[in-house]
């Protein structure tokens, strides 16, 4: 039997990559796999500082209310000028916890969905100004579709997409119905990436010509746990698919430190990765060597390392693992001409003329003082109060609302959203074809360097 099913694995698996070389619409070029990209529609034009009419009270749409989706909820009872009008999740119970947050809030009760499809209706629904999506991986794109197509501006928990054609599905909805598209990526608002943002966009550190970030993070326990994701939807993406799956914290906050699509665009990529071992021994260790969970094939590598190069001629790093013991680790490592920073696995910045050696504990601190990101000191006291992995979380919602409040740019945009989540399928196929270049597409379309830099508007 066990035989059986390990040749009814392989060959679903080479299905899955015969899937995905399909999808990406792949030649090669030159010893680089390049990627078509689709032309833009006549009449659409890109929504690079997207400007919509202000919202004075944004109703928002909850979908998803399993460990993200609660926890947004709660702060966004801290937003007063948002309404929660809708929750919905197939799991009744979970929007009955989020029922009792409204209550403990003083807050009306939203109206509540519990079947697998409702969320096309909530799309549609004309009281509607923003859909908060927090989901499993597999329904990311096709909400966000489905609510840029009804007019709603719509946030998507990371990845937003997991394959090139879902990309280029939000891409053309975004721009074709003039809606914002935001991913929620919050390691952008890290207090210590924010500072080092300022600290790069004032010229601390030179001229930046590398970069690392990463998501090292031990999560073998709760992938095991049935019920933490909802049906092991995590576990289960491991076993079918390679690359890095979730390239998007490590890769956000140095990709906007980098000006990407604003003066610079990822042009290749290169990935390779380990074999898979982290979760079979854990499987062997904790439920026996002869269980299924230990039988199971996993096609996902432990660690996966990819390495990006620049239009401009700089490189970036980026690695994946969740399934082996060691300290959660992000790297977010800036390098320029005249300095260098880092976060893990401790604090750290060094600069010309003494840039062997890192500034003093003191020196760090003022450093970080001075170079605190005006968003921090308009709002960091409460994000710490209302919390969310340090006051990131609440940074992040306060300003998505905020920006439609005032009808600005949203400080993430659709771009951001594809270009960092393009690299889920990018890096499969780099390893199908055991580590070769593969084109990363210019979601833009030829805009990329119509812009000079990141704004976070105020």
């Amino acid at each position: 039997m066990n035989n059986i099913m390990s040749k009814v694995r392989k060959a679903f698996n080479a299905l899955m990559c015969s899937a995905l070389i399909t999808l990406c619409s792949c030649e090669h070029n030159n010893g680089i796999i390049s990627i078509k990209t689709p032309p833009r529609p006549n009449g659409q034009t890109d929504v690079l500082e997207l400007r919509c009419e202000p919202i004075d009270t944004v109703r928002v749409a909850f979908i998803g209310l399993g460990n993200r989706g609660v926890m947004a909820v709660d702060r966004f009872c801290y937003l007063p000028t948002t309404k929660i009008a809708v929750l919905c999740d197939v799991q009744p119970a979970y929007v009955q916890r989020s029922q009792d947050i409204l209550k403990e809030h003083n807050i009306s009760p939203a109206l509540e969905f519990t079947q697998k499809d409702d969320w096309r209706k909530i799309c549609a629904m004309p009281d509607i100004d923003l859909v908060y999506v927090c989901t499993d991986w597999v329904l990311h794109a096709p909400i966000a579709v489905e609510a840029l197509n009804n007019g709603k501006h719509v946030a998507v928990e990371v990845p937003i997409a997991t394959t090139l054609d879902e990309c280029w599905q939000i891409v053309e909805a975004a721009e074709r119905n003039r809606r914002h598209c935001m991913m929620l990526e919050n390691c952008n608002y890290d207090f210590f990436e924010l500072a080092t943002l300022n600290m790069a966009q004032k010229g601390l550190l030179g001229e930046l010509v590398h970069a690392e970030g990463a998501y090292i993070h031990d999560l073998r326990e709760l992938s095991f746990d049935s019920t933490y994701y909802w049906n092991m939807w995590r576990l289960k993406e491991n076993s079918i698919k390679k690359g890095n799956l979730y390239p998007t914290h490590g890769l956000g906050p140095i990709a906007h430190a980098m000006n990407i699509h604003r003066g610079d665009k990822m042009n290749y990529l290169v990935c390779v990765a380990t074999d898979q071992f982290g979760l079979t021994a854990y499987a062997k260790e904790k439920y026996g060597e002869q269980s299924s969970q230990a039988l199971q094939n996993y096609a996902h590598g432990d660690m996966s390392t990819t390495l990006i190069r620049t239009e401009k001629g700089k490189t970036m790093l980026i690695q994946h693992d969740v399934v082996s013991p060691r300290p959660y680790d992000r790297h977010h490592i800036l390098s320029g001409t005249k300095g260098f920073v880092q976060k893990y696995p401790i604090e750290g910045i060094a600069l010309e003329p003494n840039a062997h050696e890192f500034l003093s504990e003191n020196q760090l601190d003022s450093l970080l003082q001075e170079y605190e990101h005006p968003i921090v000191t308009e709002v960091g006291e409460q994000a710490k109060s209302v919390g969310g992995h340090g006051g990131m979380d609440f940074i992040m919602d306060y300003r998505l609302i905020y920006c439609l409040n005032n009808g600005l740019p949203l400080d993430q945009d659709v771009y951001d959203a594809v270009e960092w989540s393009s690299l889920v399928p990018l890096t499969q196929l780099s390893l199908l074809h055991n580590g070769m270049p593969v084109e990363i597409p210019d979601f833009t379309r030829g805009a990329w360097n119509k812009l000079s830099t990141v704004t976070y508007y105020q």
